[in-house]
């Protein structure tokens, strides 16, 4: 599949060439992580179960891009380039579009999540149990060492999540996360930054699907390792969630076979739910009404 999106060019391959689809495809967004990237596609590729990589370059400098070129052969290593920072979900958004895999997981470009993890990650979707997984860092007391007010920002954010959405997340605004299929095939991504995980959460529980969690381990890194996300994006994270959310409303939406042209016989639990999408919403707090 060479047609991504008009955001990511293919670099490496020609026209003709053709990837054999596998059980997992692993999307990396990288960022200057020049560093760590090579060393992230060497584990993953040390999994039996990936069936291909996918980095997607998000406009890094000449370092990242000079570590790209020293990836392995593998054919199994995809790399698309964005030609000037997008973002993390526009990073998503063109290595969704390129994946082929019975199964799609994010895989950040550091160390914060252990490639390792994936395989026990994508279990319930391999067995038909789940449609979508989280990597939790709250389950199994694996979130030491993270900063409190960090610990806790997540926390606050997972919590207006589940109000909204009516899931029982312990961990929203993780990393890891990995999807069906069929879920990838009709998930439409909009943000381009870091409110892609307050989306796609809110998206999923709007499309009925079955979300579970599994824990992971979790090394956080300081700002001066690297890390980007910040109080703007938290903020934008708060807006994501009320924008995306599942709403009631007594106008229907779309169905689930009407977004992927399948019919009657679509499985109950990837069907949309009755839901709207508005941007003037209101949260209950106590006797305090937010609008």
């Amino acid at each position: 599949m060479n047609a991504i999106s008009q955001e990511g060019t293919l670099e490496g391959e020609s026209r003709n060439q053709r990837f054999t689809p596998g059980p997992l495809s692993v999307v990396v967004p990288a960022y200057n992580e020049h560093q760590t990237i090579t060393q992230v596609v060497d584990r993953l590729l040390k999994l039996e179960v990936v069936g291909e990589v996918i980095v997607v370059d998000d406009g890094s400098a000449e370092a990242t891009r000079q570590a790209l070129t020293q990836l392995s052969t593998d054919g199994r290593v995809r790399v698309l380039h964005h030609h000037q920072n997008r973002g993390k979900g526009a990073a998503l958004r063109s290595g969704f579009a390129a994946s082929t895999g019975q199964v799609v997981a994010v895989q950040d470009a550091d160390f914060e999540y252990r490639p390792e993890d994936l395989p026990s990650i994508i279990q319930p979707i391999l067995s038909g149990e789940a449609d979508v997984v989280y990597g939790s860092r709250e389950l199994g007391s694996r979130y030491h060492g993270s900063p409190w007010l960090r610990k806790a920002a997540n926390r606050s954010l997972t919590w207006l999540s589940n109000r909204m959405t009516g899931l029982n997340l312990s961990d929203m605004e993780t990393g890891c996360k990995a999807f069906s299929r069929e879920v990838v095939d009709t998930l439409t991504i909009e943000e381009d930054r870091f409110g892609v995980e307050p989306e796609l959460t809110a998206k999923v529980a709007a499309m009925g699907c079955r979300v579970t969690e599994k824990p992971i381990s979790y090394l956080p890194r300081s700002y001066q390792e690297g890390k980007k996300i910040g109080v703007r994006d938290g903020l934008r994270a708060v807006w994501c969630i009320a924008l995306y959310s599942r709403r009631r409303s007594a106008r229907r939406a779309p169905a689930y076979g009407e977004l992927t042209g399948q019919d009657e016989q679509t499985p109950s639990h990837l069907r949309m739910n009755g839901f709207s999408v508005r941007q003037i919403f209101s949260i209950r707090i106590g006797r305090t009404r937010w609008r």
